[in-house]
């Protein structure tokens, strides 16, 4: 009898454990959830680094992964404006200054003293004929400014009694604008002239011309004072027109 019934414990014991494929079900349900897990925790992570790094182009992220050990590329900043558009400053104890001639008929004449335009297109007083700038040069101040139409009209006289009329210790600035000779006379030309011009009396029909005089006491020799560029046929820039010119510089003050 107890030979029979061993083998129905051993069938007993089966029975109560599961067997073998209870056993493979419990390591498959234990893999299943530890995966559901995982995934919750990698979709977790993915979402907090969403939220804590800023929003970067795709692009962006390719050319900084690209960039990364190149060299770094130092760029100059930008220069820095100066008065009257030179290309460095004038020392802290001078006045700065560009004379600009008209050239065609849209590059309109300037005359800048200490960055400020006192003949120009923003000033809106652009016309044709010889613009002059008189300035005191002590203070820095501006005394006048005065156009006189050089093709229509009797503007020589007044012309030359307007320069006669700038006080002594003064800088005058001369420009054309288009045409500046063709009712231009004797009067006008001894009175810049006497300011020191060499290219007044070459002056020809459209001529460009810029001058920088002082009454009353002298320019520094190294200051260009006058510049001058004639109209002809087979070399102007423009139809009709020479090339603009200009002279620019800093003048010394005067002591105080």
């Amino acid at each position: 009898m107890s030979g029979r019934l061993k083998p129905m414990e051993e069938e007993d014991d089966h029975s109560t454990n599961g067997g073998p494929l209870a056993g493979q079900l419990g390591e498959s349900t234990l893999k299943a959830a530890f995966l559901v897990f995982a995934s919750l925790c990698a979709w977790y992570s993915g979402y907090l680094l969403a939220e804590l790094i800023p929003a970067v182009p795709l692009s962006g992220t390719i050319y900084s992964i690209r960039s990364i050990g190149e060299r770094p590329v130092l760029r100059a900043p930008a220069p820095k404006r100066q008065k009257c558009d030179h290309w460095t400053p004038c020392p802290t104890n001078s006045y700065a200054y560009r004379l600009l001639s008209g050239g065609g008929r849209d590059k309109y004449a300037k005359i800048c003293f200490e960055d400020e335009m006192l003949i120009g297109e923003k000033t809106a007083n652009v016309a044709r004929g010889i613009y002059i700038a008189i300035v005191n040069y002590m203070t820095g101040k501006v005394i006048a400014t005065q156009l006189f139409d050089m093709y229509e009209g009797d503007n020589s006289g007044p012309m030359a009694r307007f320069i006669q009329s700038a006080p002594s210790q003064s800088l005058l600035f001369m420009v054309t604008q288009d045409e500046g000779s063709s009712r231009l006379k004797e009067d006008a030309k001894k009175a810049i002239e006497a300011l020191g011009s060499k290219e007044i009396r070459n002056m020809r029909f459209r001529s460009s011309w810029v001058f920088l005089a002082a009454k009353g006491f002298e320019l520094p020799a190294e200051i260009q004072r006058e510049k001058i560029n004639h109209s002809d046929s087979s070399r102007n820039r423009y139809s009709g027109w020479p090339a603009e010119i200009q002279i620019e510089g800093c003048i010394p003050k005067g002591p105080s």
